[in-house]
């Protein structure tokens, strides 16, 4: 399927792309997002947010991200993933961020506050511009995660690729051990 998708997708039309999310885990939506930075950038930048971060809702390391990403890219060569850690100041982050991923022609995000930071310096889109219609899978990291911390069937919501990489870590447990309660609380004060 994935070589099926690559010769439907046109040629690069960017020289540098770049997104920055959590990928915590990376599910199908993420899946789709990061073939499409691929294949529509000479070079994609892919950011990992709250890379400095572990708690309920950024459960995996830096590396295990790293790995999740890697799995899902593997017949990719042309992208870069960077740290980007949270600074809790955004005129900081900001800043950071240039730094980071220097010139770009285009800066996907789906968060409205990232795109307010970093529109003075990119041109920004949503994510969701660059899938084709037919390859767009909406999901959400929290609905894995609320899935996972319930014990129920989280892996249809992830690649099979990643759902055989939590399992065989046991980072579906770990989860459920260290963040399950806390998940299932906040689930419970939003809902």
């Amino acid at each position: 399927m994935l070589s099926c998708y690559n010769r439907l997708m046109p040629t690069k039309q960017y020289s540098r792309i770049g997104m920055i999310a959590r990928w915590k885990p990376v599910h199908l939506g993420h899946a789709s997002i990061l073939r499409v930075l691929c294949n529509s950038g000479e070079t994609a930048l892919i950011g990992v947010g709250s890379s400095n971060r572990y708690n309920a809702r950024n459960p995996f390391t830096l590396d295990e991200t790293r790995e999740m990403i890697q799995l899902v890219l593997a017949e990719f060569s042309n992208y870069q993933i960077i740290p980007v850690p949270d600074l809790d100041d955004g005129p900081r982050w900001r800043v950071m961020v240039k730094e980071l991923f220097g010139e770009l022609d285009v800066f996907a995000t789906a968060n409205p506050y990232v795109a307010s930071l970093l529109r003075e310096d990119y041109r920004v889109i949503p994510p969701v511009e660059l899938v084709p219609l037919r390859e767009r899978v909406p999901a959400e990291g929290s609905d894995v995660r609320r899935m996972m911390a319930r014990g129920g069937e989280w892996e249809s919501l992830v690649p099979q690729v990643i759902a055989e990489y939590i399992k065989s870590n046991r980072l579906d447990q770990r989860f459920r051990d260290e963040f399950g309660l806390e998940t299932l609380a906040m689930m419970t004060v939003v809902e």
